[in-house]
């Protein structure tokens, strides 16, 4: 456990390293925006078309 090394330790390391105090506020904050500019980003996105649909057929009401 102690020879660790590839993806697994690297991740525990950052882990262990990001719950620290200091760091956690940091990571915190971080998420947040990140969380916050994609919901952002989602919410201005424009919904498509639909490509398959034509005029409305004549005998429909007009309002």
């Amino acid at each position: 456990m102690e020879n660790e090394s590839g993806l697994a330790a690297a991740i525990g390391g950052f882990m262990r390293w990001a719950i620290t105090p200091p760091q956690s506020y940091a990571v915190y904050l971080v998420c947040l925006f990140l969380v916050a500019g994609l919901s952002f980003y989602a919410g201005s996105l424009k919904p498509k078309k639909a490509v398959s649909i034509g005029p409305p057929p004549l005998s429909a009401p007009r309002n």
